[in-house]
């Protein structure tokens, strides 16, 4: 029997699944880390923990199957990150990630220099901080003497290619087109951003459709992490879309819906579409996972913190009384909130805004406080916001011409009913609950198993990806009439901000 291997390299740690040929899975290991700002508005991670800790959860998973059992394996990575190294492989800096916003005075002067609607075209991304293009651009002008010693510049799943021994290592073109120096139509990078930024295509991995071959793990390497002498290496890419392969998103129609620190929509579409509606909201196009298809990312940065601030600032008693009962702190605030639609409006702003407005400064909003309001309907407003944003930018995506008829939840928001039933309400789209919690290890592997196989990607989803539920949307009519509000709020409030 052979398995797959599914590895997730995120932002706050990595994980590694594995499965056997029917999806069902064998292992699992997990390991965190801290994203490290030594000021305002930098957020850094440590490249060396993390890849010890790939290693970590890559040879901890192995080790709880048969060996020499896992065939291939593929990595899914968080997107933009990207570390600088020398000629020996060392790290010149830490890896910079999506949510650094460092170079954001950088961005205006060099995209009117290049041409916004141009770099659109070539990239399908809108400029903002968090893309690798304006980072890099930012250690040119702050780091010199890194900038010269660079011998390569590599994202995360890349990066973990070339220590598991690929000399010359490869990424997903989903990840690729995450940097902003890629041309997601030729599927080459861009030979004139390239020269804008003075960057040597050589230093550059080789962008390769997912679920490709990119080599296979050194003997020697494979030996430590408790890995067969042939194991195979397959491209990944971006984790959103990796994500949402891990969902069963394999046509036009259907999106991942990930609900957790971050609230995240991931859709996929036969064509790429290039469109001034898209470019005004910030909403990309780029690779899918799969053969042909493109994708497109919407989401709110602020998410799942909204929940997690609430619970910090006013949830002590919960967090107390679930330590004592053996209960989930979180679950017991939710239930709190009255059944009934809150009569407050949120702009859910707490972190920098995502699509559609790209706003770094922007800050949130309350509206409607009296006397009269309880504890449970402040909550119950503020995650109908972050419902409010996603929904916002469906609607979007539907005037663009791609209407959503199903989102399928992963992440952690999939653990309340509570929960999932008020997404459902506010965004008006029913929510499919999945029998899943780590779907970018599973995409992963679904590509792992495909380029070993030769299956196609589809087929493997289809057998290996099990829905739980299916969540219909009741109250549309309160929160369609609501949501008429809300659009206005953003623009009311814009010059109001501190």
């Amino acid at each position: 029997m052979n398995c797959f291997m599914g590895i997730d390299i995120g932002t706050s740690g990595c994980k590694a699944l594995v499965f056997d040929e029917s999806g069902q899975q064998l292992s699992e290991s997990s390991r965190s880390y801290e994203i490290i700002s030594k000021k305002n508005g930098w957020a850094e991670l440590d490249t060396v923990e993390v890849i010890s800790k790939c290693f970590e959860v890559i040879r901890e998973s192995a080790s709880n199957t048969e060996e020499g059992i896992i065939a291939a394996l593929g990595i899914s990575s968080q997107g933009e990150a990207f570390t600088m190294i020398d000629e020996i492989g060392n790290p010149l800096c830490n890896a910079f990630v999506s949510s650094d916003i460092r170079s954001n005075e950088l961005i205006k002067p060099w995209t009117e220099r290049f041409g916004e609607e141009k770099l659109y075209r070539i990239t399908g991304h809108t400029p903002h901080p968090m893309f690798s293009l304006f980072k890099l651009l930012w250690v040119k002008e702050n780091m010199p003497e890194i900038w010269k010693k660079a011998f390569r510049i590599l994202c995360f799943e890349d990066l973990l290619q070339y220590r598991l021994g690929i000399k010359n290592p490869s990424m997903g073109w989903p990840l690729a087109g995450r940097t902003m120096l890629f041309d997601v139509i030729k599927h080459s990078w861009n030979d004139e951003i390239l020269n804008n930024l003075g960057l040597d295509k050589k230093k550059l991995s080789e962008p390769l459709k997912s679920g490709k071959s990119a080599g296979f793990v050194r003997e020697d390497i494979a030996k430590q992490l408790n890995l067969g002498d042939k194991t195979l290496i397959v491209t990944g890419g971006h984790d959103q879309t990796c994500s949402a392969l891990g969902a069963g998103v394999t046509s036009t129609g259907t999106a991942a819906y990930s609900s957790g620190t971050v609230e995240c929509i991931t859709s996929a579409f036969n064509n790429p579409v290039f469109t001034d509606e898209l470019r005004k909201n910030n909403l990309c196009t780029y690779d899918f996972t799969l053969p042909g298809m493109y994708s497109t990312v919407a989401f709110s940065l602020t998410g799942g913190n909204l929940l997690k601030w609430y619970m910090d600032q006013f949830g002590a008693a919960e967090a107390e009384l679930a330590a004592n009962i053996n209960s989930d702190p979180y679950e017991l605030l939710l239930n709190q909130m009255p059944d009934e639609p809150s009569g407050l409006l949120v702009l859910p702003y707490f972190t920098p805004s995502g699509t559609p407005y790209f706003d770094v400064s922007v800050k949130g909003a309350i509206m409607g406080m009296d006397l009269s309001v309880k504890r449970g309907e402040i909550l119950k407003a503020l995650l109908e916001g972050v419902a409010f944003e996603i929904k916002l930018n469906l609607d979007i995506l539907k005037r663009s011409g791609y209407e959503i008829k199903e989102l399928r939840l992963i992440g952690g928001g999939t653990k309340s009913e509570k929960l999932v039933r008020l997404k459902t309400d506010v965004i008006g789209t029913p929510i499919t609950i999945l029998d899943i919690r780590e779907a970018g290890c599973m995409g992963a592997a679904i590509l792992a198993k495909a380029a070993y196989s030769g299956i196609d990607p589809r087929k493997i989803a289809e057998d290996w990806i099990r829905p739980v539920a299916r969540i219909e949307p009741k109250d549309t009519d309160y929160y369609n009439i609501k949501f008429e509000s809300y659009k206005k709020l953003y623009p009311a409030l814009k010059e109001l901000n501190l």
